[in-house]
């Protein structure tokens, strides 16, 4: 009996383990999916638009992340359903339209992260961009069809994240950054522009990027209300990292800008790395954008094919798992040929970062509903009233910036 009772805790604590390892692989999961090419695309472009007042719709963006994540993880963990089969449950056939929204902006967001990342070894080795997104396609893929492909996608992201800080604690060391200016227009901004404000929070929470977290815990086995700790750390954790890498490079952004400097409308992000260190910079700035476009592709890649998957069974559940690296290898696959086919990468991933935007406060407000369900939820939860309260607050304000930015697009 007492070696039994001593089994039972060892087989605790390493479930304990394996939860808080998941938690963490989830937390770096979205926290990089939300700073890939289109995030240094967007804030490089709109700190040259906006100045230090960009700092405004940085403020915003993180405190809506932080409503968004701890809503979304927490539903989806407690319920033990992806986001799709919970909006079946609320209405049949709305996950099914879920799924269309998340896929298509996921997969679009995939081209822009294929094309950063070849555009990052173009950077490093004069490779064509083209290329290079075949390389770093290859790369994705290898990571996903290997055996324990999600404890590698784990380890992947979490390097390619030390890469990314490093990268950006050295651009800001070599820099004059106009500390007091950002902050004082961060809080009284004298430029307030909704279409930057719906294009970032689309670029670094909206479509895909706020799901990546919550079913990455699910696939990791952590699920029902047991799990809200690891939901938590998690979710505080990924808030915390993105929000770092954004606004270090937001100030990277802004003492170029202020300097006197315009940046390249067609690279703009580049621009800000090779004037702060010359052609030293540059490279640097093509193996940002390289750990950019990986983590990115990994974490579109793999949030819109867990859509895909409406098994309620164990045996649904293995029978999914038999064909998704099928799945993967398409959506890479035509992600790269479309990148082809197309180009503009810049130009896609500010466009999509806004209809991502657009996306969020449909998804928020499924989820929200589904709360309070109890065939969804079970009979014994209670989501926090505040939680709520700011969740439709963020449906809200989201859903009126929106409009506002396609009336003033059209």
């Amino acid at each position: 009996m007492h070696q039994n009772k001593i089994k039972s805790n060892a087989e605790l604590s390493i479930n304990k383990r394996s939860a808080r390892s998941v938690a963490m692989g989830a937390a770096f999961v979205m926290a990089m999916a939300a700073v890939g090419p289109g995030f240094l695309t967007q804030t490089a472009t709109f700190t040259s638009q906006l100045g230090p007042s960009f700092g405004f719709a940085i403020l915003i963006t993180i405190l809506i992340d932080i409503v968004v994540q701890m809503n979304i993880w927490r539903i989806i963990t407690v319920s033990g359903k992806h986001a799709q089969q919970i909006a079946n449950d609320i209405f049949p056939g709305l996950g099914y339209f879920l799924t269309f929204l998340i896929v298509v902006g996921g997969f679009f967001f995939n081209i822009g992260n294929v094309a950063g990342a070849g555009l990052g070894l173009n950077v490093l080795f004069g490779i064509s961009a083209e290329n290079g997104a075949v390389i770093a396609a290859v790369l994705a893929i290898i990571v996903f069809v290997v055996r324990n492909a999600l404890l590698l996608m784990d380890r992947t992201v979490q390097v390619l994240a030390v890469v990314k800080i490093a990268v950006l604690i050295y651009i800001l060391s070599v820099t004059t950054v106009p500390v007091s200016s950002a902050i004082k227009h961060t809080f009284l901004p004298s430029n307030i522009d909704f279409y930057s404000i719906v294009t970032i929070v689309g670029g670094t929470v909206g479509g895909y990027i706020s799901f990546a977290g919550g079913h990455r815990l699910l696939e990791g086995g952590v699920h029902g209300q047991k799990g809200l700790k690891y939901v938590n750390e998690g979710a505080l954790s990924g808030i915390g990292i993105a929000s770092v890498i954004r606004v270090m490079l937001f100030l990277a952004g802004l003492a170029v800008v202020m300097a006197g400097h315009k940046l390249d409308p067609l690279n703009p992000a580049a621009d800000i790395f090779k004037i702060a260190a010359g052609n030293f910079g540059y490279k640097f700035f093509g193996l940002l954008l390289f750990a950019a476009g990986m983590t990115s592709i990994l974490g579109s890649t793999f949030t819109s094919v867990s859509f895909m998957n409406y098994s309620h069974s164990p045996e649904g559940a293995v029978k999914f798992q038999k064909y998704r690296p099928y799945l993967v290898i398409g959506f890479i696959a035509v992600s790269t040929l479309v990148f082809y086919i197309v180009g503009k990468p810049a130009q896609i991933l500010v466009v999509v970062g806004a209809i991502n935007g657009l996306i969020l406060p449909i998804a928020l407000a499924i989820l929200l509903i589904g709360a309070y369900k109890n065939k969804i939820m079970g009979t014994d939860y209670k989501h926090p009233i505040l939680l709520s309260i700011f969740g439709w607050i963020v449906v809200l304000f989201m859903a009126f910036a929106g409009i506002e930015t396609l009336i003033h697009t059209l």
